[in-house]
């Protein structure tokens, strides 16, 4: 364990219990300390100050009636200058990832930035679900995500009004995921104005025909689209 993987988890540990974060700005304030430390432990090496944003993600509620909803996800990122790899942590607040969306976060991250052109090894990452009591399982707020992260070590931004939803495969494909039409539906009802979907859907899934909804295939076009001053000109 290196030095900065266990200043991250003492971090946690402290603060897991002596805080309990009561609101938004409280879980920022959470995170951003614990990245604070993380950067901290050696000042010479840190190259940014940690950044942070807060994403929407589109989910759908597990059990026999299923909908859609729309949570949010606090995303903090800082630049190392070594290159010791990738490190994402994720911080237990109002609520919490599985072990399997932990992982697929992850493993997006890598994939979106060899994708995009990016180094991920000199990055660090602190992920934690914002909304009370909420249990995000699943891979497919991984696209949100790691797309998000690329855009801040770019020093670019999504607008917080774009969602999307889907995996990023190994050869920066949008990967398919389930419950897209409950997700473009919940998007629509939260005033989400622009949502991308991935383009290998279900023969199953009707999409609604909103008017901002766009089906992306690759991870190029899916940022392209995220980040374009202005709507895309892409095929729904």
């Amino acid at each position: 364990m290196n030095n900065e993987t266990a200043t991250w988890n003492r971090c946690r540990e402290f603060f897991r219990s002596r805080i309990r974060p009561q609101s938004i700005r409280g879980c920022i304030a959470l995170l951003l300390t614990i990245l604070c430390l993380t950067v901290a432990v050696d000042s010479a090496r840190a190259q940014s100050s940690p950044r942070e944003q807060y994403i929407p993600v589109l989910c759908v509620t597990a059990g026999g009636n299923p909908t859609g909803t729309v949570s949010y996800v606090m995303v903090l990122f800082a630049k190392r200058s070594d290159t010791r790899g990738l490190d994402v942590h994720f911080v237990t607040g109002h609520g919490r990832f599985s072990p399997m969306s932990q992982a697929a976060m992850t493993q997006a991250i890598a994939n979106a930035a060899r994708a995009l052109g990016q180094s991920p090894h000199s990055w660090s990452i602190g992920l934690s679900v914002a909304d009370p009591g909420v249990i995000i399982d699943g891979p497919s707020l991984s696209a949100m995500v790691s797309l998000t992260v690329v855009a801040m070590a770019k020093g670019e931004s999504i607008p917080r009004n774009r969602v999307i939803t889907g995996t990023v495969t190994s050869d920066g494909r949008i990967g398919p995921v389930g419950g897209v039409a409950l997700k473009v539906m919940a998007a629509r009802q939260a005033g989400l104005q622009m949502v991308l979907v991935p383009s290998a859907v279900s023969g199953k899934e009707r999409i609604p025909k909103f008017t901002q909804v766009f089906q992306v295939g690759s991870v190029s076009q899916a940022y392209q689209a995220l980040t374009a001053p202005q709507y895309p000109m892409v095929n729904s």
